[in-house]
């Protein structure tokens, strides 16, 4: 009897020591688990999470950046771009994976803003509404302006601390909106600087320029130029201008020339910014004068 219960003593011995060294391996298991959990490296990000506002970020090599469940481009080197609309709101849903399959994930709010409404009643129709041969060719110009700004190249000349494209007041903001006998106009996407024609327009980046039209309906003389991975610039009814397509601007580089061309009310330059199809505003780029 003393032999049987040494045996089983022994055993239960043995079995309490298995248990023990497999609960130690699994809360081992679970501290390795939660010390790469916090040892994930958050992304580099500076901006705004605002209405119109632009965000620049950096993370490491070959990881994978998604906004809302939908693909970032991201450089050699980690960085990246992205922003949100005028009439955007709620959370912005940022998340990234790591080659080594570590993610990190983080809500933004986005928050509101308010915008100038402008309403003007009393116009001639004909201001109000284009007859319609004019409607198709500002369609026709629209389509040009959309296929110019497709293009995701792999430049980074985004990453460059943007310098103001010209000297003078500035007369308008990006979101303000008219009503114009009672019909709401499309917002104003761009940060308008006036100046008398001819004043020098230049590269606020560097960049290559995917469009450049002297004379559409409304924007008159059009240049686009792209910063990379979606982000463009865009200047609007110049007098004249300096480059052609496919052309590699550095900034500071000539452009441009500041005019009244398309439809505007006086020299001036409307400066727009665009991460692909979502408009943004270039206030947030430059200092406030």
């Amino acid at each position: 009897m003393p032999n049987l219960q040494r045996i089983f003593s022994t055993k239960t011995l043995v079995r309490a020591a298995l248990i023990s060294v497999v609960a130690c391996a699994a809360f081992a298991s679970l501290n390795v688990h939660a010390k790469n959990a916090a040892n994930v490296p958050e992304p580099a990000l500076r901006g705004h999470f605002t209405q119109g506002g632009i965000v620049f970020g950096k993370t490491v090599r070959q990881a994978e950046v998604l906004l809302n469940g939908e693909p970032v481009q991201l450089s050699r080197n980690g960085e990246f771009v992205f922003g949100f609309g005028r009439d955007e709101e709620g959370q912005a849903q940022l998340l990234v994976k790591y080659p080594n399959g570590d993610t990190w994930q983080q809500s933004f709010d986005i928050e509101p803003r308010e915008f100038n409404i402008q309403r003007i009643d009393g116009l001639p129709q004909q201001t109000v509404t284009p007859d319609p041969d004019v409607l198709a060719e500002i369609r026709k110009n629209n389509e040009e302006v959309w296929l110019a700004r497709q293009v995701r190249s792999e430049y980074t000349h985004f990453t460059e601390s943007f310098i103001w494209p010209a000297e003078g007041r500035v007369s308008g903001v990006y979101g303000s909106q008219r009503i114009l006998n009672g019909n709401p106009r499309a917002p104003h996407y761009g940060l308008d600087v006036a100046a008398p024609t001819g004043t020098p327009v230049i590269a606020p980046a560097s960049g290559v320029v995917t469009m450049a039209n002297p004379a559409m309906v409304l924007s008159g003389g059009t240049l686009i130029l792209d910063h990379g991975h979606g982000f463009f610039s865009t200047f609007l009814h110049l007098h004249a201008i300096h480059v052609e397509v496919g052309q590699t601007v550095e900034q500071g580089d000539l452009v441009g020339e500041i005019g009244a061309t398309g439809r505007a009310t006086g020299p001036h330059l409307d400066w727009r910014i665009n991460w692909g199809n979502v408009r943004l505003d270039p206030q947030y780029l430059v200092p406030e004068r």
